[in-house]
């Protein structure tokens, strides 16, 4: 059995993701070095036959690793059982934590101690100090509160409405099955029935619902009939409650609600009953019927999406603002949405990690969106809501790239028509129907073209001014390698990275540990160059508070709210170790700059930063690069 001093030594490793110095843990248990030096000894010979070890870094001090998870867990499992109640899986990353101590914060009907909480998970007084500061942050988010107090410890506050919401995001899952939820005095065969009773009533009342919508109402009734067994209950302004009692759904929420009280020996209020069909108003999907007119429509929505979807074309102009299918679909799924903004429910978007990392553009044409919907409804419209809107537009971006066909191309020449013409039946003698030549002009002529409906310009002559898109300039006798860097960019759509990364806003290996470091430092950078406006910073942080842009895999891609540079361009930075941003480890920070009024398709650049994350490999390489030279070439070997 471990004793006191070698179970407070592995619960500050636990705790920490780099090296903790002899001195530190020396301070913990009161005693010396030396004697900490041989504790640790100890210690290593008893989870070594446990599938842990305990690693000396010369000059930093000693790190846990784990080489065989299962085997540690059971030890932490058969050495710990009294410490880890219900005998929970021990968190360890920062975000298993945070929502460790979300779930046990809001089960509980008592105030609970900070250093209990420590105990528990194995991490010291100083670690869940920071965790409890992210805590606060979410809970005020649903508009819930902190309460400490000395010698009791701390307990949730707030509006039980609230509260719900906050229990239906953190207690659950989000990719767990309902059925094998994990909460206390809830049985299997409760969630099954539950499950069973809303199919039966949606199904004999023509209500439609997704899945996922299926799984959060049963989750909301689940929190309902747990914390209604508590003694607590929903209050709802008489206002609101009038609103809900003259919709149809109240009806189907009242004959859910009958067999619930029916099955489980429970009673719901009136206002409890109101707090389901809530539910079903704000998730009901909105099926539009044959033959249906325009003037039928919301003429309210309607123009809200027509609003939403003009800022998105002002900013990233991807030509999607006429789509005829995109506008229907953001009608329907803002119809019931308009009731959850409305009521402040949050609703569950299990692919969101997926969106924001596969889907980048189409994600920050959401956040677009989103900002709109916001200030013309003046509701909250959080991260999944965005991911929703994210997954409509992502659609008519491919729609649009499916409709778009081949490339086009203007061929721009100085030599004459005979020189021209041979260029144009060399690119169609290569390209055939995979590339549109719009035609050939001279040089003083191109004025006349309009660019916005042109891809690249092919020009056998230098064309000294910056254009909207990318010129390639080739020899009047087109040779090979002429023909490789045009073939790139009609089959591939990808354009050179040199067109957006510099050495001079590159910084390679830096030494920072948080991500408001990172920010600060990039943008004094930047602004040192005279390359971003007064208040780049706030424009960055501000962008940040609406959704992280950590996207997984290491890669966070941060921007300001609104452009704030003359040029666009993107500024990489790359960290010695990761760092925790909002949840997520970055080590690879790719800063993006689009330069205000652009009228540049931004499709390219997104393509290649969605390469980017989406490849472990791709960023492994570039985080280990120790020159600009070594990473820019892992980005053009990469891009090809």
């Amino acid at each position: 059995m471990l004793d006191a001093r070698l179970r407070n030594i592995l619960r500050e490793l636990m705790a920490e993701q780099s090296p903790v110095s002899s001195t530190f843990l020396a301070n913990v248990n009161n005693v010396t070095s030396r004697t900490t030096r041989e504790d640790v000894k100890r210690l290593n010979q008893f989870i070594s036959s446990h599938g842990a070890m305990i690693e000396s870094v010369m000059g930093k001090g000693y790190l846990l690793k784990v080489k065989n998870d299962n085997e540690y867990k059971k030890f932490l499992n058969n050495y710990f059982t009294h410490e880890l109640p219900d005998k929970e899986k021990v968190p360890r990353s920062p975000e298993q934590r945070i929502t460790y101590i979300m779930n046990r914060l809001l089960l509980a009907e008592d105030y609970l101690k900070l250093e209990s909480l420590a105990d528990e998970i194995f991490i010291s007084k100083s670690t869940i100090q920071n965790d409890i500061k992210e805590v606060r942050k979410i809970l005020e988010k649903y508009h819930l509160t902190l309460d400490s107090r000395p010698n009791y410890g701390m307990k949730v506050q707030g509006n039980e409405l609230n509260r719900r919401f906050c229990m239906a995001e953190y207690i659950f899952d989000r990719n767990e099955p309902i059925t094998e939820v994990n909460l206390d005095g809830i049985s299997p065969s409760t969630l099954e029935m539950i499950m069973e009773i809303i199919l039966a009533e949606i199904t004999a009342n023509q209500i439609t619902l997704s899945d996922i919508a299926i799984k959060n109402l049963a989750i909301h009734i689940l929190i309902a009939y747990k914390r209604i067994n508590n003694g607590y209950y929903i209050k709802m302004v008489n206002q609101d409650l009038l609103e809900i009692y003259e919709q149809p759904e109240y009806e189907v929420a009242t004959l859910i609600v009958n067999k619930i009280e029916e099955a489980f020996s429970v009673s719901f209020p009136e206002t409890e009953t109101a707090y389901i069909a809530m539910h079903l108003l704000g998730t009901k999907m909105m099926l539009q019927p044959r033959g249906v007119r325009e003037n039928v429509m919301d003429p309210n929505i309607i123009s809200l999406v027509n609003v939403a979807l003009a800022k998105v074309e002002e900013k990233l102009q991807l030509g999607i603002q006429d789509d005829q299918e995109l506008i229907m679909a953001l009608y329907l799924h803002l119809k019931p949405a308009i009731n959850r903004f409305k009521y402040g429910m949050n609703i569950r978007n299990p692919m969101l990690e997926d969106i924001k990392r596969n889907y980048p553009l189409a994600f920050e044409a959401g956040v677009i969106a989103g900002l709109v919907i916001e200030e013309k409804t003046n509701a909250e419209i959080d991260e999944n809501e965005v991911g929703y809107l994210a997954l409509h537009i992502g659609s008519a971006i491919e729609r649009r790239n499916l409709k778009n066909g081949p490339k086009r191309c203007l061929i721009v020449c100085a030599s004459g028509l005979g020189t021209s013409q041979l260029i144009y039946y060399k690119l169609k003698s290569k390209f055939g129907q995979n590339l549109d030549i719009v035609g050939t002009t001279e040089y003083y002529q191109l004025h006349q073209y309009n660019l916005q409906n042109i891809d690249f310009i092919v020009s056998s002559i230098p064309i000294p001014e910056k254009l909207p898109i990318q010129v390639i300039e080739v020899n009047a006798i087109l040779g090979d390698q002429d023909i490789s860097r045009i073939e790139k960019l009609v089959s591939e759509d990808n354009q050179m990275v040199d067109a957006y990364i510099d050495e001079q806003m590159t910084f390679i290996q830096q030494e920072m540990h948080t991500k408001e470091a990172v920010l600060s430092f990039m943008a004094e950078q930047l602004d040192s160059m005279n390359l971003v406006e007064e208040g780049f910073l706030d424009a960055v942080l501000e962008r940040e508070e609406i959704a992280p842009t950590s996207f997984g895999n290491l890669v966070a891609i941060p921007h300001p709210i609104i452009p704030k540079t003359e040029k666009t361009f993107v500024a990489i930075c790359t960290l010695e170790k990761p760092i925790t941003w909002m949840n997520k480890q970055v080590q690879f920070v790719c800063m993006l700059c689009v330069k205000k009024d652009s009228q540049e398709d931004l499709q390219a650049m997104y393509k290649w930063l969605e390469k980017v994350i989406d490849s472990r490999s791709i960023v492994q390489q570039l985080v280990k690069a120790k020159t600009f030279d070594e990473l820019r070439e892992i980005l053009l070997f990469n891009e090809r």
